[in-house]
């Protein structure tokens, strides 16, 4: 029965590890103020700073066009993980 109990609570812990570390995606939308290719980064009218991801093209990305955007936070930093871009 102890051994049963531990193996619960083993469990119970491992589910609750990996609760905390499941980011929620977050969205976002508005105009490109700034664009720093090189860092991957665009920055909203609004101040808002967001970094694609790993795999997402740069192309497109210029001052003026419309954005909207799911981002993760990682790192302190807001991730791109999926946008469309409009004129």
């Amino acid at each position: 029965m102890k051994s049963m109990k531990k193996v619960m609570g083993l469990t119970l812990a491992v589910l609750l590890g990996l609760g905390v570390g499941i980011a929620a995606a977050e969205e976002i939308s508005g105009k490109i103020q700034k664009v720093d290719a090189s860092e991957r980064m665009f920055v909203l009218e609004d101040g808002t700073q967001l970094r694609l991801a790993e795999g997402l093209p740069t192309e497109g990305l210029k001052e003026g066009a419309s954005v909207k955007a799911s981002y993760e936070e990682r790192d302190g930093q807001k991730v791109v993980t999926e946008i469309q871009i409009s004129e």
